[in-house]
Protein backbone atom coordinates (compact mmCIF):
# COMPACT_ATOMS: atom_id res chain seq x y z
CA UNK A 1 0.00 0.00 0.00
CA UNK A 2 1.44 3.64 -1.08
CA UNK A 3 1.85 5.66 2.11
CA UNK A 4 1.00 9.32 1.46
CA UNK A 5 3.60 11.99 1.98
CA UNK A 6 2.49 13.47 4.91
CA UNK A 7 1.99 9.74 6.83
CA UNK A 8 6.20 8.57 5.19
CA UNK A 9 7.10 11.92 6.86
CA UNK A 10 5.29 10.64 10.48
CA UNK A 11 7.08 7.74 10.26
CA UNK A 12 10.48 9.20 9.90
CA UNK A 13 10.04 11.86 12.83
CA UNK A 14 8.70 9.01 15.08
CA UNK A 15 11.85 6.74 14.28
CA UNK A 16 14.06 9.80 15.31
CA UNK A 17 12.55 10.17 18.45
CA UNK A 18 12.83 6.59 18.62
CA UNK A 19 16.79 7.20 18.37
CA UNK A 20 16.84 10.18 20.00
CA UNK A 21 19.36 9.00 22.95
CA UNK A 22 21.57 7.41 20.70
CA UNK A 23 21.92 10.44 18.01
CA UNK A 24 22.26 12.93 21.10
CA UNK A 25 25.14 10.02 21.84
CA UNK A 26 26.88 10.50 18.78
CA UNK A 27 26.81 13.60 18.66
CA UNK A 28 28.24 14.41 22.18
CA UNK A 29 31.13 11.84 21.62
CA UNK A 30 32.16 13.33 18.30
CA UNK A 31 32.23 17.06 20.06
CA UNK A 32 34.70 15.29 23.16
CA UNK A 33 37.19 13.73 20.42
CA UNK A 34 37.37 16.40 17.55
CA UNK A 35 40.24 15.32 14.92
CA UNK A 36 41.50 18.18 12.30
CA UNK A 37 40.38 17.29 8.48
CA UNK A 38 41.69 14.42 6.70
CA UNK A 39 42.42 13.52 10.02
CA UNK A 40 38.97 11.68 11.49
CA UNK A 41 39.74 8.43 11.96
CA UNK A 42 37.47 7.99 15.08
CA UNK A 43 35.05 10.28 13.60
CA UNK A 44 34.46 8.51 10.77
CA UNK A 45 34.54 4.85 12.96
CA UNK A 46 31.06 6.17 14.52
CA UNK A 47 29.64 7.37 11.60
CA UNK A 48 30.47 3.70 9.87
CA UNK A 49 29.53 1.93 12.79
CA UNK A 50 26.01 3.97 13.14
CA UNK A 51 25.26 3.16 8.85
CA UNK A 52 26.60 -0.61 9.69
CA UNK A 53 23.82 -0.90 12.90
CA UNK A 54 21.37 -0.13 9.81
CA UNK A 55 22.75 -2.56 7.51
CA UNK A 56 23.45 0.37 5.09
CA UNK A 57 26.10 -0.74 2.29
CA UNK A 58 29.13 1.57 3.47
CA UNK A 59 32.38 2.46 2.09
CA UNK A 60 34.68 4.44 4.08
CA UNK A 61 38.27 5.87 3.69
CA UNK A 62 36.41 8.14 0.86
CA UNK A 63 39.11 11.17 0.33
CA UNK A 64 41.21 9.42 3.31
CA UNK A 65 38.54 9.45 5.64
CA UNK A 66 35.07 10.20 3.87
CA UNK A 67 32.39 7.73 4.98
CA UNK A 68 29.42 7.13 2.46
CA UNK A 69 26.30 5.23 3.30
CA UNK A 70 23.93 4.07 0.05
CA UNK A 71 20.02 3.53 0.21
CA UNK A 72 18.13 2.49 -2.67
CA UNK A 73 14.30 4.09 -3.19
CA UNK A 74 11.85 2.14 -5.15
CA UNK A 75 13.19 3.66 -8.50
CA UNK A 76 16.16 5.39 -9.44
CA UNK A 77 14.40 8.42 -11.08
CA UNK A 78 16.77 10.99 -8.88
CA UNK A 79 19.54 10.59 -6.64
CA UNK A 80 20.16 12.90 -3.83
CA UNK A 81 23.15 13.37 -1.37
CA UNK A 82 22.97 14.38 2.79
CA UNK A 83 25.89 15.83 4.22
CA UNK A 84 27.06 16.59 7.15
CA UNK A 85 31.38 17.31 7.78
CA UNK A 86 33.53 15.48 10.08
CA UNK A 87 36.25 17.56 11.02
CA UNK A 88 36.60 20.23 14.12
CA UNK A 89 39.00 23.88 14.01
CA UNK A 90 41.71 24.83 16.24
CA UNK A 91 40.43 26.16 19.81
CA UNK A 92 43.50 25.06 22.07
CA UNK A 93 41.55 26.70 25.07
CA UNK A 94 38.21 25.07 24.62
CA UNK A 95 37.30 22.52 27.58
CA UNK A 96 37.02 19.67 25.04
CA UNK A 97 40.14 20.64 22.96
CA UNK A 98 42.43 17.67 22.30
CA UNK A 99 45.22 18.40 23.74
CA UNK A 100 47.80 17.33 21.22
CA UNK A 101 46.06 18.96 18.28
CA UNK A 102 44.15 21.61 19.91
CA UNK A 103 40.79 20.52 17.94
CA UNK A 104 37.90 21.37 19.17
CA UNK A 105 34.33 21.09 17.78
CA UNK A 106 33.80 24.52 18.21
CA UNK A 107 31.95 24.97 14.53
CA UNK A 108 29.21 22.71 14.70
CA UNK A 109 30.16 19.88 13.00
CA UNK A 110 29.18 17.44 15.25
CA UNK A 111 25.39 18.58 15.91
CA UNK A 112 26.18 17.95 12.04
CA UNK A 113 26.86 14.36 11.77
CA UNK A 114 24.75 13.87 14.82
CA UNK A 115 21.59 14.65 12.01
CA UNK A 116 23.20 12.65 9.50
CA UNK A 117 22.60 9.94 12.05
CA UNK A 118 19.47 10.74 12.73
CA UNK A 119 18.54 11.23 8.71
CA UNK A 120 19.77 7.20 8.58
CA UNK A 121 18.02 5.76 11.43
CA UNK A 122 14.46 7.83 9.54
CA UNK A 123 15.22 6.30 6.47
CA UNK A 124 17.28 3.16 6.52
CA UNK A 125 15.62 2.18 9.74
CA UNK A 126 12.25 2.10 8.61
CA UNK A 127 10.51 1.20 5.17
CA UNK A 128 10.51 4.83 4.12
CA UNK A 129 12.29 4.93 1.21
CA UNK A 130 10.39 1.65 -0.30
CA UNK A 131 7.97 4.52 -0.95
CA UNK A 132 10.03 6.89 -2.70
CA UNK A 133 11.36 6.98 -6.39
CA UNK A 134 14.69 7.76 -5.44
CA UNK A 135 18.29 6.92 -3.72
CA UNK A 136 19.81 8.36 -1.40
CA UNK A 137 23.84 8.57 -0.31
CA UNK A 138 24.78 10.07 3.23
CA UNK A 139 28.04 11.01 3.08
CA UNK A 140 30.23 12.34 5.98
CA UNK A 141 32.65 14.46 4.48
CA UNK A 142 36.40 15.35 5.87
CA UNK A 143 38.10 18.67 5.67
CA UNK A 144 35.61 21.33 5.37
CA UNK A 145 37.40 23.36 7.72
CA UNK A 146 40.48 24.71 5.53
CA UNK A 147 43.43 24.79 7.78
CA UNK A 148 46.46 23.45 8.63
CA UNK A 149 47.51 24.59 4.81
CA UNK A 150 50.93 23.56 4.97
CA UNK A 151 49.87 19.84 6.02
CA UNK A 152 47.73 19.41 3.27
CA UNK A 153 49.80 20.26 0.63
CA UNK A 154 52.19 18.00 1.91
CA UNK A 155 49.72 15.43 1.55
CA UNK A 156 48.95 16.83 -2.31
CA UNK A 157 52.82 16.42 -2.87
CA UNK A 158 52.42 12.59 -1.64
CA UNK A 159 49.51 11.82 -4.28
CA UNK A 160 47.04 11.26 -1.60
CA UNK A 161 44.50 14.07 -2.52
CA UNK A 162 44.19 16.90 -5.28
CA UNK A 163 41.76 19.46 -3.31
CA UNK A 164 42.79 21.01 0.80
CA UNK A 165 38.62 20.62 0.88
CA UNK A 166 36.82 17.60 1.33
CA UNK A 167 33.61 18.70 -0.70
CA UNK A 168 36.35 19.45 -3.24
CA UNK A 169 37.89 16.35 -3.47
CA UNK A 170 34.53 14.05 -3.63
CA UNK A 171 34.35 16.35 -7.09
CA UNK A 172 37.63 15.16 -8.33
CA UNK A 173 36.93 11.63 -6.97
CA UNK A 174 33.72 11.17 -9.17
CA UNK A 175 32.03 10.20 -6.18
CA UNK A 176 29.19 13.01 -6.53
CA UNK A 177 28.81 12.57 -10.78
CA UNK A 178 25.83 10.70 -10.38
CA UNK A 179 24.39 13.23 -8.05
CA UNK A 180 21.87 15.40 -8.37
CA UNK A 181 21.67 17.59 -5.38
CA UNK A 182 23.02 17.93 -2.33
CA UNK A 183 21.11 18.96 1.18
CA UNK A 184 22.37 19.33 4.45
CA UNK A 185 22.65 22.17 7.49
CA UNK A 186 24.94 23.96 9.83
CA UNK A 187 24.53 24.87 13.28
CA UNK A 188 25.06 28.24 15.04
CA UNK A 189 24.39 30.30 18.10
CA UNK A 190 24.19 33.55 16.05
CA UNK A 191 23.62 33.24 12.55
CA UNK A 192 19.78 32.68 12.86
CA UNK A 193 19.31 36.28 14.40
CA UNK A 194 17.56 35.03 17.11
CA UNK A 195 15.48 32.38 15.69
CA UNK A 196 15.50 29.01 15.78
CA UNK A 197 16.20 27.70 12.45
CA UNK A 198 16.54 29.31 8.80
CA UNK A 199 16.02 27.71 5.24
CA UNK A 200 19.62 28.64 3.68
CA UNK A 201 22.07 31.65 3.19
CA UNK A 202 24.93 32.63 0.87
CA UNK A 203 28.57 32.86 1.57
CA UNK A 204 31.73 34.40 0.59
CA UNK A 205 34.52 32.58 -1.57
CA UNK A 206 38.44 32.97 -1.02
CA UNK A 207 41.45 31.73 -2.82
CA UNK A 208 44.16 30.03 0.04
CA UNK A 209 48.25 31.24 -0.09
CA UNK A 210 51.47 29.84 1.85
CA UNK A 211 53.69 32.69 1.84
CA UNK A 212 57.53 31.92 3.01
CA UNK A 213 60.16 34.46 3.39
CA UNK A 214 63.51 33.55 2.65
CA UNK A 215 66.57 35.05 4.54
CA UNK A 216 69.78 34.21 5.49
CA UNK A 217 70.47 33.53 9.31
CA UNK A 218 73.67 34.86 11.36
CA UNK A 219 74.17 35.26 14.41
CA UNK A 220 71.77 37.85 16.18
CA UNK A 221 73.97 39.29 18.32
CA UNK A 222 77.05 38.75 17.01
CA UNK A 223 77.02 39.76 13.19
CA UNK A 224 73.48 40.59 12.31
CA UNK A 225 74.88 42.53 9.56
CA UNK A 226 75.52 39.52 7.74
CA UNK A 227 72.15 38.19 7.29
CA UNK A 228 68.91 39.02 5.91
CA UNK A 229 65.99 38.83 8.26
CA UNK A 230 63.03 37.04 6.85
CA UNK A 231 60.93 38.16 9.49
CA UNK A 232 61.38 41.73 9.08
CA UNK A 233 60.74 40.90 5.42
CA UNK A 234 56.78 39.61 7.09
CA UNK A 235 55.97 42.58 9.29
CA UNK A 236 56.38 44.75 6.27
CA UNK A 237 54.68 42.36 4.26
CA UNK A 238 51.83 42.09 6.92
CA UNK A 239 52.11 46.02 7.44
CA UNK A 240 52.09 45.93 3.24
CA UNK A 241 48.76 43.97 3.18
CA UNK A 242 46.76 46.45 6.03
CA UNK A 243 47.69 49.19 3.43
CA UNK A 244 45.39 47.58 0.91
CA UNK A 245 42.19 47.77 3.07
CA UNK A 246 40.77 51.09 2.09
CA UNK A 247 41.45 50.13 -1.45
CA UNK A 248 38.69 46.98 -0.79
CA UNK A 249 35.17 48.31 -1.70
CA UNK A 250 32.41 47.10 1.06
CA UNK A 251 30.00 45.69 -1.03
CA UNK A 252 32.60 42.81 -2.30
CA UNK A 253 33.14 42.01 1.34
CA UNK A 254 36.74 41.59 1.40
CA UNK A 255 38.24 39.71 4.44
CA UNK A 256 42.17 38.99 4.25
CA UNK A 257 43.58 37.33 7.69
CA UNK A 258 46.71 35.67 7.10
CA UNK A 259 48.91 34.34 10.33
CA UNK A 260 52.71 33.72 10.59
CA UNK A 261 52.78 29.93 11.36
CA UNK A 262 56.66 30.01 11.40
CA UNK A 263 58.90 32.78 12.72
CA UNK A 264 62.01 31.61 13.09
CA UNK A 265 64.28 29.05 14.52
CA UNK A 266 66.36 30.25 17.35
CA UNK A 267 66.20 33.62 18.74
CA UNK A 268 69.41 34.04 18.70
CA UNK A 269 69.91 33.46 15.02
CA UNK A 270 68.43 36.01 12.13
CA UNK A 271 64.94 34.35 10.83
CA UNK A 272 65.86 32.87 7.29
CA UNK A 273 62.81 30.63 6.89
CA UNK A 274 59.08 32.93 8.04
CA UNK A 275 55.78 31.04 7.06
CA UNK A 276 52.27 32.90 6.30
CA UNK A 277 48.88 31.23 6.10
CA UNK A 278 46.01 33.32 4.73
CA UNK A 279 42.84 33.86 2.73
CA UNK A 280 41.51 36.35 0.70
CA UNK A 281 37.51 36.18 0.89
CA UNK A 282 35.33 38.06 -0.67
CA UNK A 283 31.50 37.48 -2.44
CA UNK A 284 32.17 37.74 -5.99
CA UNK A 285 35.16 36.09 -7.86
CA UNK A 286 36.53 39.46 -9.90
CA UNK A 287 37.07 40.70 -6.27
CA UNK A 288 38.64 38.17 -4.91
CA UNK A 289 41.26 37.79 -7.75
CA UNK A 290 41.54 41.69 -7.83
CA UNK A 291 42.31 41.54 -3.88
CA UNK A 292 44.95 39.04 -4.70
CA UNK A 293 46.81 40.86 -7.24
CA UNK A 294 47.20 43.37 -4.39
CA UNK A 295 48.16 41.00 -1.87
CA UNK A 296 50.69 39.30 -3.68
CA UNK A 297 52.10 42.81 -5.14
CA UNK A 298 52.23 43.91 -1.05
CA UNK A 299 54.17 40.62 0.40
CA UNK A 300 56.64 40.79 -2.40
CA UNK A 301 57.26 44.26 -1.28
CA UNK A 302 58.05 43.17 1.83
CA UNK A 303 61.07 41.08 0.73
CA UNK A 304 62.49 43.80 -1.55
CA UNK A 305 62.30 46.15 1.13
CA UNK A 306 65.27 43.87 3.16
CA UNK A 307 66.41 41.95 0.23
CA UNK A 308 64.69 38.71 1.03
CA UNK A 309 63.23 36.09 -1.28
CA UNK A 310 59.18 35.65 -0.93
CA UNK A 311 58.06 32.54 -2.42
CA UNK A 312 54.10 32.67 -2.81
CA UNK A 313 51.78 29.22 -3.42
CA UNK A 314 48.04 29.73 -4.16
CA UNK A 315 45.60 26.92 -3.44
CA UNK A 316 41.87 27.16 -4.93
CA UNK A 317 39.66 27.95 -1.54
CA UNK A 318 36.23 27.90 -1.80
CA UNK A 319 33.60 29.34 -3.92
CA UNK A 320 30.82 32.07 -2.77
CA UNK A 321 27.81 29.93 -2.03
CA UNK A 322 24.89 30.84 -3.80
CA UNK A 323 21.50 29.18 -2.29
CA UNK A 324 18.98 27.19 -4.37
CA UNK A 325 15.68 29.09 -3.62
CA UNK A 326 13.45 25.80 -4.83
CA UNK A 327 14.93 23.42 -2.01
CA UNK A 328 14.63 26.07 0.63
CA UNK A 329 10.49 26.31 -0.02
CA UNK A 330 11.05 22.86 1.27
CA UNK A 331 13.16 22.88 3.98
CA UNK A 332 11.57 26.52 5.21
CA UNK A 333 8.14 24.61 5.10
CA UNK A 334 9.38 21.37 7.03
CA UNK A 335 11.24 24.43 9.44
CA UNK A 336 7.72 25.47 10.11
CA UNK A 337 6.28 22.60 10.71
CA UNK A 338 8.74 21.19 13.19
CA UNK A 339 9.73 24.82 15.07
CA UNK A 340 6.36 26.72 14.25
CA UNK A 341 6.27 30.12 11.99
CA UNK A 342 7.43 32.63 14.59
CA UNK A 343 10.65 30.39 15.15
CA UNK A 344 12.10 30.65 11.71
CA UNK A 345 13.56 33.05 9.07
CA UNK A 346 13.48 32.22 5.65
CA UNK A 347 17.09 33.43 4.53
CA UNK A 348 19.57 34.48 6.68
CA UNK A 349 21.14 36.38 4.31
CA UNK A 350 25.28 36.12 2.98
CA UNK A 351 27.38 35.09 5.66
CA UNK A 352 31.00 36.55 5.90
CA UNK A 353 32.68 33.20 6.34
CA UNK A 354 32.86 30.60 3.48
CA UNK A 355 32.20 26.92 3.26
CA UNK A 356 33.05 23.79 0.64
CA UNK A 357 29.40 24.06 -0.03
CA UNK A 358 30.29 26.78 -2.03
CA UNK A 359 31.80 24.96 -4.75
CA UNK A 360 29.16 21.98 -5.08
CA UNK A 361 26.24 25.15 -5.70
CA UNK A 362 28.33 26.14 -8.64
CA UNK A 363 27.71 22.59 -9.91
CA UNK A 364 24.38 21.61 -8.89
CA UNK A 365 21.35 22.52 -6.60
CA UNK A 366 22.45 22.84 -3.35
CA UNK A 367 20.69 23.13 0.17
CA UNK A 368 22.54 24.29 3.40
CA UNK A 369 19.67 25.38 6.21
CA UNK A 370 20.55 26.96 9.47
CA UNK A 371 19.80 25.80 12.81
CA UNK A 372 20.87 27.33 16.24
CA UNK A 373 20.86 24.98 19.46
CA UNK A 374 24.89 26.22 19.81
CA UNK A 375 26.05 28.84 22.46
CA UNK A 376 29.22 31.00 22.12
CA UNK A 377 30.57 32.52 19.43
CA UNK A 378 31.42 30.43 16.65
CA UNK A 379 35.03 29.22 16.29
CA UNK A 380 35.38 30.65 19.85
CA UNK A 381 36.28 28.57 22.79
CA UNK A 382 33.58 28.84 24.58
CA UNK A 383 30.91 27.10 22.27
CA UNK A 384 28.54 24.39 23.40
CA UNK A 385 25.59 22.54 22.57
CA UNK A 386 23.25 24.12 24.14
CA UNK A 387 19.72 22.74 23.07
CA UNK A 388 20.56 19.11 21.59
CA UNK A 389 16.39 19.04 20.44
CA UNK A 390 17.59 21.59 18.17
CA UNK A 391 20.95 21.16 17.08
CA UNK A 392 20.54 17.09 16.96
CA UNK A 393 16.87 16.29 16.56
CA UNK A 394 14.96 18.97 14.50
CA UNK A 395 17.64 19.23 12.16
CA UNK A 396 17.83 15.61 11.66
CA UNK A 397 13.50 15.62 11.04
CA UNK A 398 14.02 18.41 8.94
CA UNK A 399 16.37 16.96 6.71
CA UNK A 400 14.53 13.67 6.40
CA UNK A 401 11.74 15.41 5.44
CA UNK A 402 13.43 17.33 3.14
CA UNK A 403 14.14 14.19 1.33
CA UNK A 404 10.58 12.43 1.48
CA UNK A 405 9.59 15.55 -0.57
CA UNK A 406 11.77 15.31 -3.05
CA UNK A 407 11.83 11.92 -3.59
CA UNK A 408 8.08 11.33 -3.42
CA UNK A 409 5.13 10.29 -6.28
CA UNK A 410 7.83 9.88 -8.69
CA UNK A 411 10.71 12.48 -7.16
CA UNK A 412 8.63 14.79 -9.11
CA UNK A 413 9.86 18.09 -6.58
CA UNK A 414 12.92 16.54 -7.15
CA UNK A 415 12.60 16.47 -11.20
CA UNK A 416 11.82 19.87 -10.67
CA UNK A 417 14.56 21.16 -8.81
CA UNK A 418 17.20 19.93 -11.25
CA UNK A 419 14.77 21.04 -14.35
CA UNK A 420 14.74 24.57 -12.93
CA UNK A 421 18.84 24.54 -12.34
CA UNK A 422 21.58 25.76 -14.62
CA UNK A 423 24.96 25.02 -13.64
CA UNK A 424 27.44 27.66 -13.51
CA UNK A 425 30.54 25.33 -14.56
CA UNK A 426 30.65 21.91 -15.87
CA UNK A 427 32.88 19.48 -13.98
CA UNK A 428 35.61 19.87 -16.65
CA UNK A 429 35.21 23.75 -15.96
CA UNK A 430 35.25 23.41 -12.52
CA UNK A 431 38.55 21.38 -12.18
CA UNK A 432 40.53 23.16 -14.70
CA UNK A 433 39.77 26.77 -14.36
CA UNK A 434 38.87 26.65 -10.11
CA UNK A 435 41.28 23.79 -8.92
CA UNK A 436 44.03 24.37 -12.14
CA UNK A 437 43.95 20.54 -12.46
CA UNK A 438 44.57 19.28 -16.44
CA UNK A 439 41.58 17.52 -17.24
Amino acid sequence: MQLSKQQLKEIAIKAIDEHRGKIIAIGDSIFEEPELGYKEFKTADKVKAVFEGLGIPVRDKVALTGVIGSLKGASSKAKIAVMGELDAVVSTTHRCSDPATGAAHACGHNCMIAALAGVAYALAGTDVMKHLDGDVELIAVPAEEYVEIEYRKQLIDEGKIKFLGGKQELVYLGELDAVDMVIMEHNDSGRVEGKIACAGYGSNGFVGKLVRYIGKAAHAGGSPHLGVNALNAANIGLMAVSCQRETFRDKDCIRVHPIITKGGDLVNVIPDDVRIETYIRGNNIDAILDAEFKVDRAFKAGADAVGAACDIQTFPGYLPMIPCEPLMDLLYANQVEILGEDNVMYSAGPMAGSTDAGDLSYLMPMLHGGFSGMSGTLHGNDVEISDKDIAYIASAKCLAMTVIDLLYDGASSALHVKEQFTPLMTKEQYLKEWGKLDV
